[in-house]
């Protein structure tokens, strides 16, 4: 028991860590992605908005735990989450795609946006880092949503890198459609964390692997 509430513990904070930076994160995507007008950085800071949320509610289950609540407690606060993510994010994902068509038909580029470039550099660092973490712990306390999160985690990185792509070929070339491209590409990704927030909502999840890690 006392190695598992340390391993709670050890969920909270790596959560902390992924909250804190979500908060960075989104005001300075969006905050750069409006100087800029960017789509691409704005839709960024979108979805991390909606990752804080996500981020904010795991701590939650995860302190809820650690107090000693009953599992059908916990396992009613990961599924209302997951549906409100879940969609949130699909909602999300419609936008970005009306607005990158109306930039692309509207022929409106980006301009340069160094901070949004250091930005998507750190992200594309830090989130592999803690997605492993979120991903570790979540198998020894069997948490699905743990899991899941540190996946969402990894997406970030790839959409941060898609970010960086589109923020730097527009700097570096002027190409205009660039910025509504990289968009078109983060939706793929948006919908994809949409979809397996709604699944894991319907009970379509991963199995735990309860036990079968120490470290």
């Amino acid at each position: 028991m006392a190695t598992q509430v340390l391993r709670v513990r050890r969920g909270i904070t790596v959560e902390w860590l992924s909250v804190i930076w979500m908060v960075v994160e989104a005001g300075v995507a969006i905050g750069a992605g409006l100087s800029a007008h960017s789509l691409v950085l704005v839709a960024f800071g979108a979805d991390s908005i909606i990752e804080l949320v996500a981020g904010i509610v795991l701590l939650w289950r995860l302190y809820v735990e650690v107090s000693g609540a009953s599992a059908e407690r916990v396992e009613r606060a990961e599924k209302t989450a997951s549906w409100v993510v879940g969609v949130a994010l699909l909602f999300l994902a419609v936008y970005i795609v009306v607005a990158a068509l109306h930039e692309l038909w509207e022929r409106q580029g980006a301009e340069t946006s160094v901070l949004g470039i250091a930005l998507a550099v750190a992200s594309g660092i830090l989130m592999p880092l803690l997605s492993r973490a979120k991903i570790r712990i979540g198998g020894q306390i069997c948490s699905p949503a743990l899991k899941a999160d540190g996946a969402c985690s990894i997406v970030c990185a790839y959409m941060a890198w898609t970010v960086l792509a589109g923020v730097a070929l527009t700097a570096l070339f002027g190409w205009w459609w660039v910025d509504a491209l990289a968009s078109l590409a983060l939706a793929y990704f948006v919908v994809k964390e949409g979809i397996e927030a709604v699944q894991e909502a319907r009970g379509v999840e991963d199995a735990c692997e309860c036990g079968r890690h120490d470290g």
